[in-house]
């Protein structure tokens, strides 16, 4: 029979001090009114870059600690921040080739779609 000091194989095997996932929620709690903060500013181009810029940051914390990557293998690190990459790929391409479009789209009031 085996002891209950053994370890069984899927049992969680690096516990986390409390003051480092306060650390990290505060941070993200932070980083949310960040988010909120700057959606209030009226900065033009930038906006899109500052939100996606601050809520990558998020999505590092929450992989890099929750999700215990931090800790992991390096073959999943990989994976992630290559699944980030071409993320980051597909939506830079996606943001480029909005301008050749825009002139196109006629926007009518909402009273006048209604009817």
């Amino acid at each position: 029979m085996s002891s209950h000091n053994e370890h069984a194989d899927g049992e969680f095997a690096h516990p986390m001090p409390v003051w480092m996932l306060l650390a990290v929620f505060f941070a993200l709690t932070a980083l949310t009114i960040l988010t909120v903060f700057q959606a209030s500013l009226h900065l033009g181009n930038w906006e899109i870059w500052i939100a996606m810029t601050i809520a990558s940051v998020k999505a590092t914390l929450v992989m890099a600690f929750f999700m215990h990557m931090l800790w992991d293998k390096p073959f999943n690190i990989i994976m992630f921040l290559s699944s980030f990459l071409f993320v980051t790929l597909f939506v830079s391409f996606l943001l480029m080739d909005t301008h050749a479009y825009n002139h196109n789209i006629i926007l009518k009031p909402v009273a006048e779609s209604v009817q």
